[in-house]
């Protein structure tokens, strides 16, 4: 009688639900183990990158992995898992049309990762938009262009001072690189506008707490708050948004003003979607986790990445790794082989590594990064931060072609055109059949 081929589920398509398959599919395509992936997108977005794209110096669609190009040998679910029953060993999945259905597995890798921490802001929810994946970083790149030719056309001051007001709240990665990189690419807009200067433009990150990029260092982290007040950008630490009822933002500081667009950066949470499993979760909702990515007193079950408390062996006792792409890629590999030693009957191993570091880019030939203790400013951290990233962007299709985009960013001028009517593409239509 032949033995059942073990049934690998992967929930979430993002860095460790896509690294992991991708460790996996060579043994799927030899018949090994069978491998399901389920995610409400069939892509990978690169985040990282995000900033670049919404710039203009990546193009968006190179900054996405199509998850069954990549994951030959698996099978890719478009639908989201609404619950998990790991003592029955069944997932509750509803597909992107008709109705729900159950899958059955022998083994689940929980990669449901994080989503917007979001705050109960008064508009928050009808004015700003998120940073996580590439409509929102196409959309936000329209919305600024969009705003510079309203500013243009707008003769009255008041709305014009509100269309070149640029609002971004959380100074992590993800706000700092957003914030630079887009005025970066707005400022050198202005100069196909008779009636703009850069100097017209407002651009104000809002930060909680007294610094900015805590990951380079409190050393880096001033001198990119110097860099940025230095291009005329406001950098307000120890303020909160209080609120941003139709365009009109309230800070904590007391400041009031209007601004058409408003960015929430600040921060991230584990995936709510965990409190509908039978796993253990720490008081910040993340899976209880063991060193060997193991889900904590569960049988045939792993996590890794945001939603996954991961001890981190290299730091001090009762540290947890650092919710980032450096340790969600190098976890999903090991994951993925320590799936493969237990299908073989070898135990698994723990994952540890140190942190090497980090980079951030703070717009063109721009940048911060402290790599193995060293700290590296300007231009040659704007290097590190490119090289290092494209060497993670998953496949040799994807390094290419975004090595291409900057090779062409060299001899041609940057791309400034807006295509904000993407977001509307029936309102011709539409005025035409009342017309």
């Amino acid at each position: 009688m032949t033995a059942q081929v073990p049934h690998i589920l992967v929930v979430g398509g993002g860095y460790v639900g896509m690294y992991t398959a991708y460790g996996l599919r060579r043994a799927a395509r030899k018949g090994r183990i069978r491998v399901t992936v389920v995610d409400p997108r069939s892509v990978m977005t690169y985040q990282p990158f995000l900033p670049e794209a919404a710039a203009g110096s990546v193009e968006p669609r190179h900054v996405v992995v199509p998850l069954r190009k990549t994951l030959k040998g698996c099978r890719v679910v478009t639908g989201r898992v609404t619950g998990i029953d790991h003592a029955g060993k069944v997932a509750k999945v509803l597909p992107e049309e008709g109705p729900a259905y159950e899958l059955a597995y022998d083994q689940i890798v929980v990669a449901l990762g994080s989503i917007a921490r979001t705050l109960p802001i008064p508009g928050l929810a009808e004015e700003a938009t998120g940073f996580k994946n590439v409509e929102e970083a196409i959309a936000l790149r329209n919305k600024v262009l969009d705003r510079l030719d309203v500013a243009s056309s707008q003769p009255d001051p008041v709305l014009r001072k509100s269309a070149l007001t640029f609002v971004f709240v959380g100074g992590g990665y993800a706000g700092v690189e957003a914030f630079a990189e887009l005025e970066d690419m707005a400022r050198y807009a202005t100069r196909y506008y008779d009636n703009i200067n850069p100097e017209d433009m407002r651009w104000v990150l809002v930060e909680a707490t007294g610094r900015i990029l805590p990951e380079v260092g409190e050393e880096l982290g001033k001198y990119t708050v110097d860099q940025l007040r230095k291009r005329n950008m406001e950098i307000r630490l120890e303020t909160r948004l209080e609120s941003c009822e139709k365009g009109h933002v309230i800070l904590s500081d007391g400041d009031e003003f209007d601004a058409d667009t408003i960015v929430w950066t600040a921060g991230v949470k584990a995936n709510p979607a965990l409190a509908a499993t039978d796993f253990p979760l720490d008081e910040k909702g993340r899976v209880k986790t063991l060193a060997n990515l193991r889900i904590e007193g569960v049988e045939d079950a792993w996590t890794a990445g945001d939603n996954a408390a991961v001890p981190d062996l290299t730091g001090p006792a009762g540290t947890y790794c650092a919710p980032n792409a450096q340790h969600a890629v190098r976890q999903a590999r090991r994951l993925a082989a320590n799936i493969l030693r237990v299908v073989d009957g070898q135990p698994p191993q723990d994952y540890e590594h140190k942190y090497v570091g980090s980079v951030a880019s703070l717009g063109l030939h721009k940048g911060v990064a402290q790599l193995y203790g060293v700290k590296v400013k300007g231009w040659l951290a704007w290097f590190l931060h490119r090289t290092y990233h494209v060497s993670r962007v998953p496949t040799f299709n994807r390094k290419m072609r975004v090595i291409l985009d900057w090779t062409l960013a060299l001899f041609f001028r940057r791309e400034v055109t807006s295509l904000g009517s993407l977001q509307t593409p029936n309102e011709e239509f539409q005025r035409a059949t009342q017309s």
